[in-house]
C-alpha cells in the first residue's frame, strides 16, 4: 500500500503509570495531550458538537460521567530473581469505565498486560479484585470484571465515533499519575488516524485530540459533548514522554465491537474483507483481491475503485478500514464500487483474521 500520512510514525510513550518504566521516545502505549495551553471548559462547552446534536457543559459531563470512570491498578510479579524463593513486584495504574451494569470494565490491553493481579477502585473509593475476562492485544483493549452490587455500577453509554468532525469539542476523564477524576477538555484534533497497538497492529481509525491525556490516563474514557464515549484514550505522540498535545483514542465503534466479543466470548476475531487497497483520486482503489474471500465471492476485482461503503461516501484507505475494524467476521458490507466507468454494488460477507 502507499504511504498513508495520516499514519502516526513518531515515538508513542507508556500511557499507564508504572513505576519509573516511562521515558522520552519510548515506543510504548499511552496518553498525551497539548503543550500549547488548552482551551477554557467555557470555551469548549461553547463547540458545536456535529456528532452529538446537542451540547453539555465540561462541568455537567463530569459530574455526569465521573461516577462510572474507575482507577485500574495492576501488579506484576517476577519471579526469575537468580536467589531462591525470592521474586519482586511491579505496578501499573491506568483508568478503566464501566460498561454494564453487570460489572464488566473496559481497559487498554497495555494496562493489564502480565498482571499477576488487577485491582479496580470504583469513584465512590470502594476497591475490588477484578479478573480479566479477556484481552485483545491488537486493538489494545481489554475487558475486565468486578463483584460490585449493581447499585454501585454506573455504565457510561457509547457514543458514535463515526459521527465526529474535526472541531467537535470532547473531555476526557482519567488518573494520570495517580490523580483519581481528573477532568481535561480540547477538541477533536483529526480523525481516521492510524496508530500501532502493543503487537505492532494498525488500530484504524484512532481520534485525534488536544485534550490534555498523560500517564495513567490509559484506557480511560473519551467523551464528546453530549456526554457519550466517544474512544478509549490510549497513546500520546510525545518528544519528552509527557503532554504534547496530541493524544490518540481508540474509537468507541472498535471499542463496542471488541468489547462485546471479548465478553460473550473471551477473545477476538477481526473482520477481514480480503483486499489490498490504497488511496486514490477518485476513492479506495483495489490493487489486489484474495482469493476465496468474502470480497472474492462478492464479485469484488482488481482495479475497482472502492467509492461508499453501506451508502456512506468514503475517500480513503484509512476509512474503510475502520469501517472494517468495527464489523465482526460474518456481517456484510455493501459496497459501491466504480468499474471501467460503470456502478456496481456488490454485498460482501466480511472473512476473519485471528488477533
Amino acid at each position: 500500500m502507499s504511504t498513508n500520512r495520516n499514519r502516526v510514525v513518531a515515538a508513542l510513550c507508556v500511557a499507564a503509570l508504572a513505576g519509573g518504566v516511562a521515558g522520552a521516545g519510548a515506543v510504548a502505549l499511552s496518553h498525551g495531550s497539548s503543550s500549547s495551553t488548552p482551551p477554557t471548559a467555557a470555551a469548549v462547552a461553547q463547540v458545536s458538537n456535529t456528532a452529538a446534536g446537542a451540547s453539555l457543559s465540561v462541568a455537567q459531563i463530569a459530574k455526569q460521567g465521573t461516577p462510572g470512570v474507575v482507577e485500574v491498578d495492576a501488579t506484576s510479579t517476577n519471579n526469575q530473581s537468580p536467589y531462591p524463593g525470592s521474586s519482586s513486584e511491579s505496578a501499573a495504574e491506568g483508568t478503566g469505565f464501566i460498561y454494564d451494569t453487570s460489572g464488566h470494565i473496559v481497559t487498554n490491553e497495555h494496562v493489564v498486560d502480565g498482571a499477576s493481579s488487577v485491582r479496580v477502585k470504583l469513584a465512590d473509593g470502594s476497591a475490588y479484585t477484578a479478573t480479566v475476562v479477556g484481552k485483545d492485544i491488537s486493538s489494545d483493549l481489554a475487558v475486565l470484571h468486578i463483584a460490585a452490587p449493581a447499585s454501585k455500577l454506573k455504565p457510561l453509554e457509547l457514543g458514535d465515533s463515526s459521527a465526529l468532525a474535526v472541531g467537535d469539542g470532547v473531555v476526557a476523564i482519567g488518573n494520570p499519575f495517580g490523580l483519581d477524576g481528573t477532568v481535561t477538555s480540547g477538541i477533536v484534533s483529526a480523525i481516521n488516524r492510524e496508530i500501532s497497538a502493543p503487537d505492532g497492529t494498525p488500530i484504524e481509525g484512532a481520534i485525534q485530540t488536544d485534550a490534555a491525556i498523560n500517564h495513567g490516563n490509559s484506557g480511560g474514557p473519551l467523551f464528546d459533548l453530549a456526554g457519550k464515549v466517544v474512544g478509549v484514550t490510549s497513546q500520546i505522540q510525545s518528544d519528552s514522554g509527557g503532554n504534547d498535545g496530541i493524544g490518540f483514542a481508540v474509537p468507541s465503534d472498535t471499542v463496542k465491537n471488541i468489547a462485546d466479543q471479548l465478553i460473550a466470548k473471551g477473545s477476538v476475531q477481526h473482520a477481514l474483507l480480503g483486499v489490498t487497497i490504497r488511496t486514490s483520486a477518485s476513492g479506495v482503489a483495489v490493487a489486489a483481491v484474495e482469493s476465496g474471500s468474502g470480497a472474492a465471492k462478492a464479485g469484488v476485482k482488481s482495479g475497482d475503485v472502492i467509492v461508499e461503503v453501506n451508502g456512506k461516501a468514503i475517500s480513503s484507505s484509512d476509512e474503510l478500514r475502520a469501517i472494517i475494524g468495527a464489523h465482526s467476521p460474518g456481517q456484510s458490507l455493501t459496497l459501491t464500487v466504480r468499474r471501467s466507468g460503470e456502478t456496481k454494488t456488490l454485498k460482501v460477507t466480511l472473512g476473519s483474521r485471528t488477533s
